[in-house]
């Protein structure tokens, strides 16, 4: 699940199924593969969440929210988790984006910052490790939050995102400990496919940097 910001514009194209809360109401039929929720309000999040964590939802892959009142909601939201913070990046080689799979989804290098780190540390850190190479921190590209369940509690995840210059591949192979099988520098026509079965999120984050991309050049 992803709560946009306002302002941030929303391509219908990208969800099969669009519901706008000031209309109609949330229903298992209608999460459905990707979905929008549109003009959400506490209530609405609320019932959102009940019907994810009843384990009837079995077809649904996403769920990006916009809301009424953007701060409003997003307090909401958080005070029903456990905040975990993480970070990662994209990695560029001429026009070839590293991407990972990790249990049999494309992904960017990311993980956990630990205690006492900060986000442009742990980015680093996080995506040396998982694929053994060298790489030098640029821009904050964004954040992102998506929610999980661990133990039967509820974690809410931010992910710091940052754009990253390659400094030795050398040595890359995937970190196999932490579930990751495959490395792949990925043309843009690799990437578009890949994305095809990746995390919404992943989406924002490649198309945000890319946007930042051609800004700077």
């Amino acid at each position: 699940m992803w709560l946009a910001k306002p302002g941030e514009m929303m391509e219908s194209d990208l969800f099969n199924f669009t519901i706008d809360c000031e209309k109609e109401r949330i229903t298992k039929a209608k999460l459905i593969h990707h979905v929008w929720l549109k003009n959400a309000g506490n209530e609405n999040l609320d019932k959102l969440m009940e019907l994810l964590n009843s384990r009837i939802i079995h077809n649904l892959l996403s769920v990006t929210v916009t809301a009424l009142d953007y701060e409003a909601l997003k307090l909401h939201f958080k005070s029903k988790f456990k905040v975990v913070k993480a970070a990662g990046g994209v990695v560029k080689k001429r026009n070839h984006v590293l991407m990972i799979n990790r249990l049999r989804k494309w992904d960017l290098p990311k993980g956990k910052i630990n205690k006492g780190e900060l986000p442009e540390e742990g980015a680093l850190r996080e995506v040396e490790e998982e694929c053994n190479i060298k790489v030098a921190l640029k821009k904050k590209i964004c954040n992102t939050w998506h929610t999980y369940t661990l133990k039967k509690r509820p974690i809410l995840k931010k992910t710091t995102w940052f754009s990253m210059t390659l400094l030795d591949e050398s040595e890359m192979r995937p970190q196999v400990e932490e579930d990751i099988t495959e490395i792949k520098w990925m043309s843009p026509k690799e990437k578009t496919h890949a994305l095809e079965e990746s995390y919404q999120s992943i989406r924002y984050v490649l198309d945000k940097y890319h946007k930042r991309d051609k800004v700077i050049k």
